[in-house]
């Protein structure tokens, strides 16, 4: 097997009935890229048009040759499934994601590989400073959002919604995108990498053109229930005993607290408790209480059953050295 580039790029970028796109959408890309000076490939993932994208796909990559790969889903799964088929498909040392929407520049690639490699990153971010969207039906939620997501997960981006990034390609092959995660893929990426070495820079942002976008103003809400997947994974993903163990131990201390005042009152004090809603909360929480920690061991024994099962391990290797020899033992 021949040795990678250690600058060979691969480009994906998901699409779904963005017929109108395709043809300017590769040829800007080519324009982009033409003085790279190291092998590249365009991935294209057509996520289930309804639409002319996939016949538009296929003869742009007759016109431009075989370094245009298209993949067809069956249908319509949705972006973040259509991201991760084209990161599993890429060859490239680096991965390049961007939409297909012509809101991002093509032309920016090379600077943001060599802004990556100049850095010593493992992710580069896009930062769309000038935004050519609506105010209040983009802008201004994607700016709460990302302060929220900044704010719980401690990776401090302006921009996690702008889908022009760079990747190592061994770094993003290593995280599994589920749902619609792909708005919070740096996160997903500190936990396998240093947050130290995810890094963003502002990217050109022009107005769409053609077609319609994909996003309205409810995508804010399934970012929080994202963030708090992502939060619960990336904290307690190894040991999610602790998450449910801790809250359990609180809950169970209150209800004790709770139970301990009640024998006072009674057999110390003499008053009746059977009317006291009181009681009735201890219990309650004594019971949530068995209920937590029984779910956090059950938890723990499939998170241990899963690593065994499929060969993982809770930790990422980055670089380790060649073993050549043993130390030999002192012989006097």
């Amino acid at each position: 097997m021949l040795p990678i580039h250690p600058r060979s790029l691969s480009i994906v970028i998901p699409l779904f009935e963005e017929a109108d796109n395709v043809a300017l959408l590769i040829e800007q890309v080519h324009q982009g890229l033409a003085d790279y000076d190291a092998p590249w490939e365009l991935i294209v993932v057509d996520d289930g048009s309804g639409d002319a994208t996939l016949t538009k796909l296929k003869q742009a990559a007759a016109h431009y040759g075989a370094h245009v790969r298209i993949i067809q889903l069956r249908r319509n799964f949705g972006q973040t499934a259509a991201m991760q088929a084209g990161f599993d498909a890429a060859r490239g040392a680096l991965t390049v994601s961007l939409d297909g929407d012509l809101q991002n520049d093509p032309a920016d690639i090379p600077r943001l590989v060599a802004e990556l490699l100049a850095r010593d990153l493992d992710l580069l971010q896009g930062w769309r400073r000038h935004r050519q969207d609506a105010l209040l039906a983009r802008q201004i939620p994607s700016r709460i959002a990302n302060r929220l997501i900044a704010w719980v997960t401690g990776v401090s981006l302006h921009d996690y919604g702008c889908s022009l990034k760079v990747y190592r390609t061994e770094v993003i092959q290593q995280v599994r995108l589920y749902g619609e995660m792909h708005r919070l893929i740096p996160v997903w990426v500190a936990g396998v990498t240093s947050p130290h070495r995810i890094g963003e820079t502002i990217v050109n942002h022009r107005a769409r053109c053609f077609g319609a976008s994909k996003y309205g103003l409810s995508r804010t809400f399934r970012v929080i229930l994202d963030l708090l997947v992502a939060f619960f994974f990336l904290r307690f993903g190894a040991r999610p005993g602790h998450f449910f163990g801790a809250i359990g131990l609180l809950f169970g201390g209150l209800g004790s607290a709770m139970m301990a005042h009640l024998l006072v009152v009674k057999f110390i004090l003499g008053t009746s408790i059977g009317h006291r809603p009181l009681l009735l909360v201890a219990i309650l929480l004594l019971v949530t209480s068995v209920q937590l920690l029984t779910t956090g061991v059950l938890a723990e024994l499939l998170m241990r059953t899963f690593f065994a099962s499929t060969q993982r391990t809770p930790h990422r290797i980055a670089w380790q050295s060649t073993p050549v020899d043993w130390k030999q033992p002192n012989v006097d």
